[in-house]
């Protein structure tokens, strides 16, 4: 069913869609038997795949009894924001004198097509071409090591079931793309940074929307893990230490 190309690389990206999808719901255990007869696969792919899901958070594993998938916690989101809003800042003063005329007008096209995307609906657009955004200063960036760090964790906020988008969110965050490609034009460093860290990735600035768009339905946003999970501490402590053997064995 799968080609043979990267095959690992094709399990996790089935599994970050069928985590987008809301067929693996958070709290629920992964059934690997069901995924493997599916993907007409062993084992040895799949559980590839939910090692490096675990690494960047998605999943928990336990070992002797299973894979969970981890609920994506108030708290979570609060730690995101502040990493993500810190390096992306970082990247930004490193790369900022290499800002062309041409990256700005790159990024003043994607800002006007991410608000037709909110005009027409189409928030997986929008989605999308936010990304896009971000990666015109990112891939200026030859820090891979900072790059790899922040894919994962921006991973980790958008991949779940689309509970619809808040439009003023997304507007929002529109102009605060335009207050940074102006920063760019003018030359102001220093208002880049404040608009970047201090407002666009400020959790306490942005908390009213991020509580309503991923708590909408009153999930327990305080709550780390599934509740059916047993011995919660002792699975992320194993969890924990098999990654630091993995580490020590590179």
């Amino acid at each position: 069913m799968l080609e043979q190309r990267s095959l690992r690389e094709q399990v996790y990206d089935y599994l970050r869609q069928e985590l987008t999808r809301g067929k693996l719901i958070p709290g629920a255990a992964v059934n690997l038997n069901a995924i493997s007869r599916e993907l007409g696969i062993s084992k040895t792919p799949l559980r590839d795949a939910l090692l490096q899901l675990d690494t960047e958070g998605f999943v928990t594993i336990c070992p002797r009894r299973g894979v969970f998938v981890n609920r994506l916690t108030l708290e979570d989101i609060r730690n995101i924001y502040e990493v993500v809003g810190a390096l992306e800042t970082t990247v930004i003063l490193a790369v900022f004198d290499n800002v062309q005329p041409l990256h700005l007008e790159r990024m003043k096209a994607l800002n006007r097509e991410l608000r037709v995307m909110i005009k027409r609906s189409d928030f997986q657009g929008y989605y999308e071409g936010n990304i896009l955004f971000h990666r015109v200063f990112l891939d200026l960036s030859h820090n891979e090591m900072i790059k790899r760090i922040i894919a994962p964790m921006k991973r980790r906020l958008y991949d779940f079931p689309r509970r619809g988008y808040i439009r003023e969110w997304e507007l929002s965050n529109c102009r605060d793309h335009e207050r940074l490609i102006e920063a760019f034009e003018k030359g102001d460093r220093e208002l880049a940074a404040y608009i970047w860290r201090d407002v666009h990735w400020s959790f306490a600035a942005q908390e009213k929307q991020i509580r309503r768009f991923y708590f909408a339905d009153g999930a327990d946003a305080r709550r780390p893990g599934p509740p059916e999970k047993p011995d919660e501490h002792v699975c992320v402590t194993l969890s924990r230490s098999a990654r630091r053997g993995r580490q020590g064995a590179a």
